[in-house]
């Protein structure tokens, strides 16, 4: 069974620093592109940032860029997301998500798996 475990989340004031992980196990993702969404409090989901698992290629929302770094792991099968000069604004569920294509998009109905998300707080 397939499965993505995040974690990292937490409080930080603006201008702070965190890193979140996303943990996968159950299935090889070589193939696959894998991504953070995030989804604020009565906004929809929204796109942050996606890895092609294999070639390392990445492309982020213009909101984040400069900002934001995703990488990935191979040994430890785990996906990041290192987040810099955080914002209020960042606030937000933070969702890992895998899916089974090898070209970098950003909606959500492209992602096969999701993770259960982890809260990251930016206070001003």
């Amino acid at each position: 069974q397939v499965q993505l475990v995040e974690s990292g989340g937490g409080l930080v004031q603006a201008g702070g620093s965190l890193r979140l992980s996303c943990a996968v196990s159950g299935r090889a993702f070589s193939g696959y592109i894998m991504a953070w969404f995030r989804q604020a409090p009565g906004k929809e989901r929204e796109f942050v940032a996606v890895i092609n698992w294999g070639s390392g290629s990445t492309y982020y929302a213009d909101s984040v860029k400069g900002r934001f770094t995703i990488s990935r792991d191979n040994a430890k099968n785990t996906v990041y997301l290192q987040m810099n000069s955080l914002k209020p604004e960042d606030t937000a569920v933070h969702y890992c998500a895998a899916g089974k294509i090898s070209i970098l998009v950003t909606t959500t109905k492209s992602y096969d798996y999701w993770g259960q998300g982890t809260q990251v707080t930016v206070s001003s």
